[in-house]
């Protein structure tokens, strides 16, 4: 199904079209078109609606649920103290989880048709319009979707009355990171933390795409050694 000297029409619906790129698409999807404008991604009006979500819309749902969660953990009897350790506990594994899934399999290598496409669908679309307003929080559907089988293991691994305040920590871990990132491409930070923090993640846009993975902070790329190395450091060399 691969095409051989396959062009883009950025014109169309581009889902079903970048699998034909075969081993040229990891080139071209790494090429960013930097545009507020999104491009299309299906013909059909209901699945291209689907793939667009304003970014106030995950706080705007996922917050209560949050609430909902922690708040079971505290009606079972959970202090105070002890809620506050098992939420950041579920913050902190989302930052783990955050980095795994960013680095081993948003930016996996793929060149066959469907691989191609599966992976444009999940990330790849972002780092070719990494501006695009309305593709860069994940669509509550998918979050949902999600949910249930995260949640079924967080209840494995730990007791029943834990469990609802550490899946509440987790997915607040995830709203905290899908309005960063959304902040990251089009907020004006004028202080120094988030200033470096928009810097460090354009920089794995725009110049060192293998390095970087972490969003809401550089923790784990310290850990594991993705750490990009600066201009000045390179210049010393």
């Amino acid at each position: 199904m691969v095409a051989q000297d396959f062009q883009v029409d950025l014109n169309k619906g581009l889902v079903f079209q970048v699998g034909h790129l075969g081993e040229s698409y990891q080139e071209w999807v790494h090429q960013p078109i930097v545009c507020t404008e999104g491009p299309r991604f299906f013909e059909n009006e209901f699945w291209e609606f689907l793939t667009r979500t304003v970014w106030w819309a995950v706080p705007t749902i996922w917050l209560p649920v949050v609430c909902y969660f922690i708040s079971k953990s505290v009606r079972m009897g959970h202090t105070f103290p002890e809620i506050v350790v098992m939420v950041l506990f579920g913050i902190l594994v989302w930052t783990l989880l955050e980095y795994m899934l960013h680095r081993f399999l948003f930016h996996i290598e793929t060149k066959t048709y469907w691989w191609n496409t599966i992976h444009y669908l999940l990330h790849g679309c972002h780092h070719k319009h990494p501006m695009d307003g309305l593709r860069l929080v994940f669509p509550p559907t998918a979050t949902a979707i999600l949910c249930f089988p995260f949640y079924n293991l967080v209840k494995l691994m730990s007791s029943p009355s834990v469990a609802p305040a550490l899946f509440g920590g987790g997915l607040l871990g995830y709203v905290m990171y899908d309005v960063t990132h959304y902040y990251l491409h089009h907020g004006q930070p004028s202080s120094k933390v988030p200033k470096d923090l928009k810097k460090y993640h354009l920089n794995h846009h725009f110049r060192i795409q293998d390095k970087g993975f972490g969003i809401t902070s550089s923790l784990w790329d310290r850990v594991f050694g993705t750490l990009p190395q600066t201009k000045a450091a390179k210049k010393t060399r």
